[in-house]
């Protein structure tokens, strides 16, 4: 019936239907579809139902072969023809694994990448839940201490900012005038009653029968790593000294603005000490009491008393920021340089300036100071490489050391007070004869090497030194003992503990590192 073509597939229908609407003939199932989702004839767009098609009788449609399908090459044609269709399907499949791999490999990689951030939030929470385990002790017993001025009778707590106020304005007053009281003849006869004991007594003294051996130190390693002292805000720990008298006292420095008081055995934080408004870039523990004293780039060197976390006294002695600070053998007066270009000499029991001296260093800072062990000399290091020492009584030039090429970094004498070791910005450390006056020993480092403490032991036996690592080695020979790599940034600050039994070492990496053999 070549005369009926459906008016919808414009093919031979099978079952042909008549509408009466627009008089087409179409394909009984594609119109049957067609007028359930739209309810009108598809030509004339008028409303048409199912049941007012009229159904043609028709022969049976047999639909003829293919011409193409009529011979054995026509079939082989047809089965190419399928394979090819068969291998294109074939390489769109392939193409699509290959971007799904792609996009799997993406995923995988920002799953990994998620993972990271999660371990490092991970490891930030834990350091901060150390540090909030380690300042839970100091909250529940130094903190009613502290609501207390140290001068009046016990009350009930107050805001615990409101003794600062005092403080600031008792130890401030003489600080704010800045005025010297002189050397007085009781003070220079008083540093020389001391020296002169010291003198005798180290005449006497030998070698401690139980510092620990070269050998055991060059076995040393790290015991303990403690990142939660300071805040991790501003990381960065720049100093560190260890009480004398209980050498499990460490007392840390930070860029955090505070100093804080730790107990390496209890592992806990004994004391925080909050005032300074800049960074504590210095700090000395008293050997005989439990005092610290700060020094900060906010000008200021405080005194505190660790047990109640209060400041005693407030010495206001620079017109800028403290760059050395270190405290004479009588345990009364601190020696404090600044970028100001003076060195000061401070009473810390009344918080008075005894003596100021201008290092008339043309304009160039001063960047560390020291006093010699038996107190009558004192040493100051320049911005353009210069090491001074001076006569504390009357404040003059005694000797000088040339030889450093660039910023003086650090420097210590020796208890033996002989010797002077020195550090700058050239990679390597110098040893200075005091009695000849002149460099007897250079310890070459590798270069770009930073050098950023130095320090004796107690016997004078062995020298420390923090840096770009922390290094020991062993005075007279001079030789090598250990070199600690731990450390993830520049170590600021070392300290020997009692005869040596273990090393102290803070960094810019917020941490506080302890070495020994762990015996």
């Amino acid at each position: 019936m070549p005369s009926l073509i459906c008016a919808l597939s414009s093919e031979v229908p099978e079952t042909p239907v008549v509408s009466p609407v627009s008089g087409q003939v179409y394909e009984k199932r594609l119109i049957q579809k067609f007028i359930e989702e739209n309810g009108t004839d598809p030509i004339s767009k008028e409303p048409l139902s199912v049941d007012q098609l009229v159904e043609v009788k028709a022969s049976p449609l047999v639909k003829p072969k293919p011409p193409s399908a009529t011979s054995i090459p026509a079939i082989l044609k047809s089965l190419q023809d399928e394979w090819d269709a068969v291998m294109l399907h074939s390489f769109t499949l392939r193409q699509q694994l290959q971007t799904c791999r792609q996009e799997l490999s993406h995923a995988l990689y920002q799953h990994d990448a998620a993972c990271r951030v999660i371990a490092r939030q991970n490891k930030e929470l834990t350091a901060a839940r150390e540090a909030l385990a380690t300042l839970k002790p100091q909250a529940g017993g130094a903190t009613p201490m502290m609501n207390t001025p140290a001068h009046a009778t016990p009350a009930p707590a107050t805001p615990s900012h409101a003794p600062e106020t005092p403080v600031r304005t008792e130890a401030g007053a003489a600080a704010d005038t800045a005025q010297e009281t002189g050397m007085t003849t009781e003070i220079m006869e008083k540093l020389q009653d001391k020296a002169t004991i010291l003198t005798q007594e180290r005449k006497k003294r030998g070698k401690p029968e139980d510092l620990v051996a070269p050998e055991t130190i060059s076995n040393y390693t790290t015991q303990s790593s403690h990142p939660g002292l300071h805040s991790a805000s501003v990381p960065g720990i720049l100093a560190v000294d260890i009480y004398a008298r209980d050498t499990s006292k460490i007392l840390t420095g930070g860029a955090d603005k505070n100093a804080i008081v730790f107990n390496k055995d209890l592992e806990q934080v004994v004391a925080v000490l909050k005032g300074h408004q800049k960074k504590v870039n210095r700090v000395v523990y008293h050997p005989t009491e439990d005092t610290a004293i700060t020094g900060s780039l906010d000008t200021t060197v405080r005194i505190w008393n660790v047990p109640t976390a209060q400041t005693i006294q407030m010495l206001r002695v620079h017109d800028g920021p403290i760059t050395g600070l270190s405290l004479h053998a009588t345990g009364d007066y601190v020696l404090t340089t600044s970028t100001d270009q003076c060195w000061a000499f401070s009473d810390i029991r009344t918080g008075t300036l005894v003596s100021r001296v201008n290092a008339q260093s043309n304009g160039v800072p001063l960047t560390c100071a020291q006093f010699h062990p038996d107190g009558l000399l004192v040493g100051t290091g320049t911005a353009d490489a210069n090491i001074k020492l001076w006569y504390l009584k009357e404040g003059t030039n005694v000797a000088n050391f040339p030889g450093h090429t660039g910023t003086i970094t650090a420097m210590a004498f020796s208890e033996n007070g002989y010797q002077l070791a020195s550090a700058a910005d050239d990679s390597c450390v110098k040893l200075w004869d005091l009695r000849k006056l002149k460099n007897f020993k250079t310890i070459e480092l590798e270069e770009g090497y930073e050098v950023k403490d130095l320090s004796f032991d107690h016997s004078g036996t062995y020298l420390a030194v923090a840096g770009t690592d922390v290094r020991v080695f062993q005075c007279k020979q001079w030789n090598e003992l250990l070199v600690m790599h731990d450390h993830t940034a520049t170590a600021t600050g070392v300290r020997f503990g009692d005869n040596a039994r273990y090393i102290a070492s803070t960094s810019m990496d917020r941490t506080l590192k302890i070495y020994s053999t762990g015996k």
